[in-house]
């Protein structure tokens, strides 16, 4: 749901299949391919009811012709690119001793590598246009800040998002294109669906949120959507924990 703060515009997400990332105006909605095509269908649904448009591209956000591909497709479709939302993101579970150097560099290539791709491509395409400018909202992670024992592949992905939205925000500041982050904490998606199903662990993860519970993908839309729109016309390089308090608490 947009709540009518991105009228007009036109919203760049990637890994919208699942997860967090459904919202808003008329949208290039971006998904793997045939094992989210079923989920695709269903978020493409929902933007139709909502009234907006829509552009799908499938592809490994991995890959630097995906990032062209979804510019691509925006612009034919819509002539420009107000938003994007960098959402693709991976996180296999694994301990750190016996961790396969494959699994650490697919991880690598998806969450850091892809965001950068597709930012860059965006960023391109949003200095261009008339008018110039845009907003780009990466989410990354509470693991940016802190680490995690099965995580050790992922946080310095997470981590380097939200770098890479602070160095974007000095690059690209002067062309008119803000540049924050999301940082969620234990939100309830695909992503960890099977890491939760262990009741002690799901119980730990309750107990440590302040809030009494986790997150679920709406959660996001709130911080996603200020960021997105101009409501947050004078925020670049920021980021906001979305985490029910967890990064704080010591208990």
């Amino acid at each position: 749901m947009s709540y009518g703060l991105l009228k007009g515009k036109v919203v760049a997400v990637t890994g919208c299949s699942t997860g967090a990332a459904r919202n808003g105006a008329n949208v290039i909605l971006h998904h793997l391919g045939d094992s989210t095509r079923k989920d695709i269908e269903g978020v493409e649904a929902e933007c139709s009811k909502l009234g907006a448009k829509t552009v799908i591209v499938s592809g490994d956000i991995a890959l630097e012709s995906t990032a062209t591909a979804i510019v691509d497709a925006g612009v034919k479709a819509f002539s420009r690119i107000d938003v994007l939302v960098s959402n693709a993101g991976i996180c296999p579970f694994h301990t750190f001793l016996d961790l396969p150097h494959g699994l650490w560099k697919r991880v690598q290539d998806v969450n850091l590598n892809g965001a950068f791709y597709t930012v860059q491509a965006v960023a391109n395409q949003m200095a261009k246009q008339e008018p110039k400018g845009g907003a780009i909202v990466a989410i990354s992670s509470i693991s940016a800040l802190m680490g995690g024992g099965e995580q050790c592949h992922y946080t310095p992905t997470k981590a380097g998002i939200k770098s890479l939205m602070e160095s974007c925000a000095i690059a690209l500041g002067p062309l008119g294109i803000r540049c924050n982050s999301v940082l969620p904490g234990t939100i309830e998606t695909d992503i960890n669906r099977e890491d939760l199903s262990n009741p002690e662990k799901r119980a730990d993860q309750v107990r440590r949120a302040p809030l009494g519970r986790l997150g679920e993908p709406e959660d996001l839309v709130g911080p996603a959507l200020f960021f997105a729109s101009d409501l947050s016309k004078y925020c670049t390089g920021a980021s906001v924990l979305v985490d029910g308090g967890m990064a704080i608490s010591l208990q």
